[in-house]
């Protein structure tokens, strides 16, 4: 089990601090991160928040998730670790790229 915590749903302006404040209800926050995008500084609506003990994740979790912040519902869970790929999990949707093959299409076979 881990302490940090992806929290999903958040309003556009939530800020790190405001993030904080809210899951201090739960315990001892160790840090909060909005994520933003690099080009326009605008929040993507996630981040993530970690928590000094498991005890205390479990306890955000129960608290937080589902919980109306702002008009959006939160959605808590123990975060992922990023993978090899730079975050992305592995499988799902291929976005180009050579999947080897025929290569003619779909309308000449």
């Amino acid at each position: 089990m881990s302490n940090r915590l992806f929290v999903g749903g958040l309003a556009w302006a939530t800020t790190e601090d405001a993030l904080k404040t809210l899951f201090s209800q739960a315990g001892t926050v160790v840090s909060a991160t909005v994520i933003v995008d690099r080009d326009t500084g605008r929040s993507k609506g996630f981040g993530f928040v970690e928590m000094s003990s498991e005890e205390e994740a479990n306890e955000a979790i129960k608290k937080f998730n589902g919980f109306d912040q702002d008009g959006r519902k939160l959605a808590v869970n123990i975060a992922r670790p990023r993978t090899e790929d730079g975050g992305r999990p592995s499988g799902g949707f291929n976005r180009g790229g050579d999947r080897g093959g025929d290569r003619r299409g779909g309308y000449s076979r």
